[in-house]
């Protein structure tokens, strides 16, 4: 599966954004997807995750309440709803896909476990 992240751009502090992740391969149903940020300076970090399903889906808490994650199947497309940005929520945003079955914690929150990346999208948030 090959992603592409879109929809990054510059946004006043408490504005919102859709970023949107378009996968090609016919394997994008059975894997479970993420987003994650990286900051200048900063390590890569888990923002959200959603299963193969869409049934369950995962959020930092940094982000809970504010970000939503969702996907369509039939479009092979996920998407990270930000609302109420925040200065600290400047970053490139990177799709990516799991390469694990299970869904666990200790597997979606964990970059290494994805093996597939978008090449990101830079969201800027201006105070």
């Amino acid at each position: 599966v090959q992603l592409q992240a879109s929809g990054g751009g510059l946004v006043q502090a408490g504005g919102s954004l859709r970023l949107s992740c378009t996968a090609s391969g016919r394997t994008f149903s059975d894997r479970h997807m993420g987003w994650f940020r990286q900051a200048p300076g900063k390590e890569r970090e888990f923002v959200a995750a959603i299963s193969a399903s869409a049934i369950m889906t995962a959020y930092a808490d940094s982000v809970k309440g504010r970000f939503t994650i969702s996907r369509d199947n039939a479009k092979n497309s996920v998407y990270l709803q930000m609302n109420s940005l925040k200065p600290e929520d400047t970053a490139v945003y990177y799709c990516a896909a799991n390469s694990d079955y299970y869904w666990l914690s200790t597997t979606y929150m964990t970059p290494t476990t994805y093996n597939k990346w978008g090449q990101g999208t830079l969201v800027t948030v201006s105070s």
